[in-house]
């Protein structure tokens, strides 16, 4: 049973939210962020990476940034930018990528069904980031950016957001970065805020799909405010976090492929003959090649493109860690020729996923600095979910999901 609630959103007015929009913290550095803000001092990046209002080089974890997050965030809301509304209710939040939308719903998720598994997680996280984002919750005493969760396909869900979909948005816009639309739609009918209510109580599982640093500090803050609080009674705002709950068929996971700087001693002839031993495999020339199927791969090395088609017998398509494409590469490829044993330390191998696609391999490849790239099949969100349900961890840079949630369009306050 998953336990949700409305909360009263603290968003920018119809007029603004260009203005206060932006992308998420965590997808840019310190001077990106400086430079999309500019000029424009209602920009969130004042808030979320508040270190564009110090001298350039200023590091993000300095105590004076944070201080500085939460005497903007209480500037926006003294000059308007920010506004609460006075009424506790959903947002159904839509994207629009390539011609293709997806909807969510923006709900408070409940800290308890974190603490307790319902809400689902398939990656690991690392203490130093959970305590950077918690800093941040900690000092606005809100959760400023949401985390992106996916649920079971709904059809009650579906009828629902359908009508509000027909609707004028409160929000339209095309973000000038990516290009990608987003709308927003306000869920203040009490029979459809019960309805959201009620069929999220029947769902056994919530999956955090992207956001798993801010998932787990929205969720520590909470559980460590309900500790200190004598009159702690369960009712409280900071028993909850923001999350935006979209349909898992909608979501789109793009390729999250691997550039590698040497092949480990061995000549580009050699290495090509190691990978037999485990994939059949195919020269497919000079134009790019991308895999078409679970358990393909595509290799760019010395100019050319080549197909690897794991053999039978190299995976276990019982288990739902050994099936994962991106663990079949880590074994037989990454590890086992090329003897790179850690990905989230080896200083030999780097990561390009999202939209750039298989263009940036072939450029850092030809450009010297690489070696050879290797494209990887997309993940599924049914693997996710497996992988999730199964108690399990997935392999270190395994899922991009695109689009990414835009940040500022509403902002949840813990009191």
């Amino acid at each position: 049973m998953a336990i949700i609630k409305p909360f009263k959103g603290i968003r920018p007015p119809r007029h603004l939210v260009e203005k206060v929009e932006s992308r998420p913290y965590d997808v840019l550095n310190s001077e990106e962020a400086r430079m999309e803000a500019g000029d424009n001092e209602m920009s969130l990046y004042h808030i979320i990476k508040p270190e564009i209002d110090f001298e350039p080089g200023t590091s993000e974890y300095d105590p004076r940034v944070y201080e500085k997050a939460a005497e903007n965030f209480r500037k926006f809301q003294d000059n308007g930018w920010l506004v609460q509304d006075d009424k506790e209710q959903y947002y159904i939040y839509a994207q629009t990528m390539n011609g293709k939308t997806q909807y969510g719903l923006v709900v408070g998720a409940y800290v308890a069904d974190y603490m307790s598994g319902v809400i689902k997680k398939h990656e690991l996280t690392r203490r130093d980031k959970e305590e950077d984002r918690m800093k941040h919750v900690r000092v606005n005493n809100a959760n400023i950016e949401p985390v992106f969760f996916a649920y079971p396909d709904n059809p009650v869900l579906d009828e629902l957001i359908g009508r509000y979909a027909a609707s004028e948005p409160e929000y339209d816009f095309v973000a000038p970065v990516d290009g990608f639309g987003h709308r927003l739609w306000v869920v203040s009918d009490e029979s459809d805020i019960k309805t959201v209510t009620e069929e999220f109580a029947k769902m056994q599982s919530l999956y955090i799909a992207d956001g798993h640093h801010r998932s787990a500090a929205a969720a520590l803050v909470g559980a460590e405010k309900a500790k200190l609080d004598p009159n702690h009674d369960g009712t409280e705002e900071y028993n909850y976090f923001m999350a935006v709950c979209f349909p898992a068929s909608q979501l789109t996971i793009l390729d999250y492929n691997r550039v590698v700087r040497d092949l480990n001693g061995l000549s580009s002839a050699e290495f090509v003959e190691a990978l037999k031993k485990n994939f059949i495999v195919e020269d497919k020339g000079k134009d790019e090649y991308r895999p078409s199927q679970l358990h393909e791969f595509s290799l760019y090395l010395d100019g050319k493109w080549f197909s690897l088609m794991a053999k039978p017998g190299t995976f276990d398509d019982t288990d739902p860690i050994g099936v994962l494409d991106v663990d079949i590469s880590s074994r037989l490829i990454l590890d086992e020729i090329l003897a790179i044993k850690d990905l989230r330390s080896s200083d030999r191998i780097d990561f390009v996923g999202g939209l750039r696609g298989l263009g940036e391999l072939k450029r850092r490849v030809d450009s010297g600095e690489m070696r050879a790239a290797l494209a990887l099949y997309p993940v599924s969100m049914k693997q996710i979910m497996d992988i999730a349900d199964s108690g399990n961890i997935m392999p270190p840079k395994a899922t991009w999901f695109e689009p990414k949630l835009r940040s500022g369009l509403i902002i949840h306050k813990l009191d």
